[in-house]
């Protein structure tokens, strides 16, 4: 009888691809599936026909050290709890049959090796290798990590841009990053990060096992994405210089600080702050097919000593005081995955908040979650993972006071002002999406701006404040703009029937999202009278020339203070916001007309609105659009002068991509950013 060999394999990419949706990473070598479908390999027999009668394959599939081997056979019917292969008896091609292979629904993420042992008659005749990439499955619906709805999954699996919102609640700051998962080398690298976990080292065999689970999978990434315990991928700083490395405020996407991590030979990138931790770890679950979005939470409570209430002190004039260990950060960025929460019963399941940004130890690891967005509503404090703490820093009382010496001068309550605005991206839109009802039991209606300007009692808000004989209200005109004056109002009410004589402190100090603001900037001192009863209101402007040098990218505490010379007593108002930096300005030349591999022009414009000259470089990218980064110098521009830049670009795949332009002037510690997004359809 003539021998029967196998030839060749062929993993049949495209099909392949395009049946488990991972098209997108076709320049990885491996083929790239998901778990719980079948994926077909293509084998070419050398000698005579296969005969089902006297020939065999069986199929090994190993990751590590762990294996199974099952045959080959002619039913599709079988367990989804296990693997299995088949060939389809229907059209099968004797020389070339096509084997499917399908994983179980829980089967562990990771790189895989197959080989198939061809027999006949009894003998082995030949061994194949092969591997394949191995990824969670959110259109399966028995797999833990299913979302029901295609724009949902289009938006939080395949987008490989979004924004990150920053700046304040009632001034949000659209930051647009590239997620950067279908880059070339970022998918090995986010496998490769499970490889250098610490509980892979320890123990392969386990960890191996354990990634079947998307609850573990999320803590080890939680913790590898910071470098506090491990070789994770970001060393975290956030106060002196950046001279060492790269000012986090500098990066654009996950691409440059993944390709950075893995060329080191794992060592950790410098440096990284909330926002950097959270895109980095939104682009490793994205890749490993686990549902995530970025989520910020305006007025973000770090409470350290458990007891639900942050601290702020304020000195007599209205200068806020580093005098607390708590901490209120203006926002902070984390992420939320999606899966079914089995380990802790129904009720649980959707969305799940992971933090990676080092700042308290979980299971004596800097890690935080998965904590199910349900039981920090219900404030479940008692299960697992962090809810505490998620729950502290959405829902803690603030209380201010106000000192002369050690003494204390007033006290007052804010209720309203942590977590009063948290977002994410909208499916579909490049707009923030209100998900503040999700976290807690809202009050009142809250608008997309923020809920703690709409109540009236007396000491419920920093904005406001009162005594016994005094009422004041400090108040924005308008959000505030570069290169424009920062106008406020702030509002006196003498509450009784007796004339007052007040002294009026108002104070103003620039301040980084996560710290106590810096020395005062600006500052202005006088003395009002107001008749029994009366409301008068005072108008305040600080000047840009008196802000532009100190600001940059920072934020603005300003605080009032009104002294009743009379009685002694203090009252104060504070409000903390950002300025509103300049927009870049994108127009692509016919751009409902662009396809892959043909040439496109874009025009970049930038006003300068500053009140003196500015120069710098402009850097532009895009995944999917451009290869790496285009940098061009810009020549000093003068106040309200215009400045434009043409480039060139060619798409390299389908789908809507991002292309961003990021300005770092030379003088000024700012960033002038803008995006549009780009429809790039079949040819």
């Amino acid at each position: 009888m003539e021998d029967l060999n196998i030839k060749n394999v062929s993993l049949e990419k495209p099909e392949n691809l395009d049946r488990h949706r991972t098209e997108n990473f076709s320049s990885s070598k491996a083929l790239v599936v998901r778990r719980g479908a079948p994926f077909k390999v293509r084998v070419q027999l050398d000698g005579r026909p296969f005969d089902p009668k006297i020939d065999s394959i069986r199929v090994k599939i190993m990751l590590g050290r762990l294996y199974v081997v099952m045959p080959v056979t002619f039913s599709k019917k079988g367990s989804s709890s296990h693997w299995k292969a088949f060939m389809d008896p229907q059209g099968l091609d004797p020389m070339n049959p096509s084997i499917f292979i399908s994983s179980p629904v829980s089967a562990s993420v990771g790189c895989y090796r197959f080989q198939l042992c061809l027999f006949t008659q009894g003998k082995q005749r030949r061994r194949v290798f092969g591997k394949f990439i191995l990824l969670c499955n959110p259109w399966c619906r028995e797999d833990t990590v299913y979302i029901p709805f295609e724009d949902q999954r289009e938006e939080y699996i395949q987008n490989d841009s979004g924004l990150l919102f920053m700046g304040t609640a009632m001034n949000l700051v659209a930051r647009p990053w590239s997620f950067d998962q279908y880059e070339p080398g970022v998918l090995e690298t986010c496998l490769n990060l499970l490889q250098v976990s610490p509980q892979h080292q320890k123990n392969r065999r386990r960890d191996y096992l354990n990634r079947n689970n998307p609850v573990y999978i999320s803590r080890v990434v939680s913790a590898m994405i910071n470098s506090e315990d491990d070789r994770g991928v970001l060393k975290g700083k956030w106060s002196g210089g950046f001279k060492e490395g790269t000012n986090p405020s500098s990066w654009t996407g996950s691409g440059d600080i993944l390709k950075q991590w893995a060329d080191s030979g794992y060592s950790p990138v410098k440096y990284g702050q909330c926002w950097v931790f959270a895109a980095v770890m939104c682009t490793v679950m994205r890749v490993l097919g686990i549902p995530c979005r970025v989520v910020t939470n305006f007025n973000s409570a770090h409470d350290t000593n458990d007891n639900l209430v942050i601290e702020e002190f304020y000195s007599e004039c209205g200068k806020k005081l580093n005098r607390s260990k708590d901490s209120i950060w203006n926002f902070h960025v984390w992420v939320e995955c999606w899966m079914t929460r089995r380990d802790l019963g129904s009720g649980m399941d959707g969305w799940q908040v992971l933090d990676p940004t080092p700042q308290e130890r979980s299971g004596g690891v800097f890690c935080c979650g998965p904590a199910p967005v349900k039981a920090i509503k219900d404030r479940r404090i008692d299960l697992v993972y962090d809810v505490p703490f998620v729950y502290a820093e959405v829902n803690a009382d603030i209380h201010i006071i106000v000192l002369s010496g050690d003494r204390v001068l007033s006290f007052s309550k804010d209720t309203e002002r942590v977590g009063s605005f948290i977002c994410t991206k909208a499916v579909g839109h490049p707009r923030q999406q209100n998900i503040t009802g999700d976290y807690k039991f809202l009050k009142s209606p809250t608008s997309t701006l923020s809920s703690r300007h709409s109540t009236n009692s007396d000491d419920s808000t920093l904005s406001r404040g009162s005594s016994r004989g005094v009422f004041v209200m400090l108040s924005l005109e308008k959000a505030p703009v570069a290169g424009e004056p920062v106008r406020f109002t702030v509002r006196v009410i003498n509450k009784q029937n007796i004339p007052k004589m007040l002294k009026v402190h108002a104070n103003a100090q620039a301040k980084e999202y996560d710290h106590s603001p810096s020395d005062t900037f600006w500052e202005n001192h006088g003395v009002i009278k107001l008749a029994p009863m009366e409301d008068t209101v005072l108008h305040n402007q600080i000047l840009p020339a008196q802000y532009e040098d100190v600001v940059g990218d920072d934020l603005i505490n300003l605080a009032v203070v009104l002294e009743d010379i009379g009685s002694q007593e203090r009252v104060l108002a504070s409000e903390e916001f950002n300025i509103a930096s300049p927009q870049l300005n994108i127009q692509i030349v016919d751009e409902d007309s662009i396809m892959p591999f043909r040439e496109q022009t874009a025009t970049v414009t930038f006003r300068n609105p500053y009140s003196h000259p500015v120069s710098g470089i402009l850097t532009v990218s895009g995944a999917g659009l451009i290869q790496g980064k285009l940098h061009y110098r810009m020549p000093p521009l003068s106040p309200g002068g215009t400045v434009q830049q043409q480039v060139t670009f060619m798409p390299s795949m389908m789908g809507t991509k991002m292309l961003q332009a990021n300005l770092s002037l030379a003088n000024m510690r700012a960033n002038i950013r803008g995006f549009k997004m780009v429809s790039v359809r079949r040819a």
